[in-house]
């Protein structure tokens, strides 16, 4: 009884000093190495760190609307927008037991989105939320790189140029996706079905010309599982931002009558009240001009995480492992030492030039992430946002409606939290 007694001891110390370890010990370890860096941030006191002051601050923040304009880092990110006005931009927060830095040095970002050392990876998924989609945009390591090196060509622009077919997805996705692959699959094999333009038909030509360049081992190519979790991503999540991307175009359009007007000439100058055709809608300068202006002031992610895993450089900083980066990208894209004193204001006459003039080439505009792991789908996006504002504007003008209320907030995407009302005037 007595050998038990001492072991069940045993095991209780071992997992209290686990816990201790955890919950004190590394986040005060974490807290004195970030300060000698030179950062800024409250100091850990329990387990939920920030958690009860960030969640105060942002329903406080949502609770109700504000004027419209495009100030509007306030009320998406309250307090990140708090912290560093308070800690400076060298600044960080408790994420629970673990720190969260924030980075918004154009020259840092560029280092922790490029990886070139390999040191940083994507924040672990909540499992719910892995039930939706995996796919490319979650993996980390040679599954991502397997995966991205497969359907990078499904996305190239002349191929997106033939993709006409949108499928439906109901509740059963997943058996409805495995069953259209496993046909696809088969009268392909058959020769009952040529090459088809769709972006399903492009994953699986690209996934079978992986495979034969490979020597025709099936370890190089993606398993049929693979394939279902990258179709469910495209729908999410090409659903997600391009809705986003479309509502904001027009809420700002309605805002800014005169680019509305402007526009909407370029529009029928282009195609006069003819379907617009693809090759057409990448010479609309100006639409192009003021949809960059608008991914910076309303992008569609508005935060990029990273996790350091292991001691990693950057820049005159060391960071330690298990420090998790933060990238709130509303909040460069805001910035006003980046873009000047009209930082909150809309003028898309900043991109006349395009991408590179307006950031001075820093990495300061990136609404769909940067280097090796910049969205797959950001042409894809682009074109069928193009294609519909091109198609509204020939026939409708737009403004808000007087019951719209302006209240941007951050559920998966960037969004109208009371929706966007609007009255649409037939041409």
């Amino acid at each position: 009884m007595s050998i038990w007694v001492v072991i069940c001891a045993a095991l209780v110390c071992f997992w209290v000093a686990k816990v201790l370890i955890w919950v004190w010990w590394k986040p005060r370890k974490l807290e004195k190495l970030l300060r000698e860096q030179g950062f800024n941030g409250t100091s850990h006191m329990y387990m939920f760190g920030d958690l009860k002051q960030l969640v105060s601050t942002t329903k406080k923040a949502r609770s109700k609307p504000i004027e419209l304009s495009h100030s509007i880092v306030p009320r998406v990110f309250p307090f990140i927008h708090e912290t560093i006005q308070r800690q400076g931009p060298m600044s960080y927060i408790w994420f629970g037991v673990t720190p969260r830095v924030n980075i918004l040095d154009p020259d840092l970002i560029k280092d922790v989105l490029s990886n070139k050392f390999g040191h940083f990876s994507k924040i672990k998924k909540n499992p719910l939320r892995r039930l939706l989609a995996q796919g490319v945009a979650n993996y980390d390591g040679e599954k991502w790189a397997k995966h991205r090196r497969i359907i990078s060509p499904a996305f190239h622009l002349e191929k997106l140029k033939k993709n006409r077919r949108i499928k439906e997805i109901d509740r059963e996705v997943r058996s409805i996706l495995n069953d259209m692959i496993n046909n696809r699959e088969k009268a392909t094999k058959n020769g009952e079905l040529a090459h088809t333009n769709d972006l399903l038909g492009m994953l699986l030509d690209c996934n079978r010309k992986h495979i034969q360049e490979n020597d025709n081992s099936k370890k190089f190519g993606m398993t049929i599982e693979d394939v279902i979790e990258e179709c469910k991503l495209f729908y999410i999540a090409g659903q997600e931002t391009t809705s986003s991307f479309l509502v904001w175009t027009m809420v700002v359009l309605s805002m800014h009558p005169e680019w509305q007007a402007r526009a909407r000439e370029e529009v029928l100058r282009a195609f006069g009240l003819d379907k617009p055709n693809l090759d057409a809608l990448s010479h609309l300068k100006i639409v192009t001009m003021i949809f960059y202006e608008v991914l910076r002031l309303y992008p569609p992610a508005t935060l990029l995480l990273r996790y350091c895993y292991k001691e990693m450089k950057l820049g005159n900083l060391t960071l330690p492992p298990g420090v998790e980066i933060a990238i709130p990208t509303i909040l460069v894209h805001h910035d006003r030492t980046i873009w000047g004193k009209d930082a909150e204001e809309f003028n898309p006459m900043r991109f006349s030039e395009g991408i590179s003039k307006a950031t001075n080439n820093q990495v300061s505009f990136f609404p769909f992430g940067w280097g090796p792991r910049i969205c797959l789908g950001q042409a894809f996006s682009l074109i069928e946002t193009k294609m519909a504002i091109a198609m509204i504007l020939q026939r409708f003008s737009f403004e808000l409606s007087p019951t719209y209320a302006h209240a941007p907030y951050t559920l998966l995407t960037l969004r109208p939290q009371y929706g966007a009302q609007m009255i649409l005037n037939k041409l």
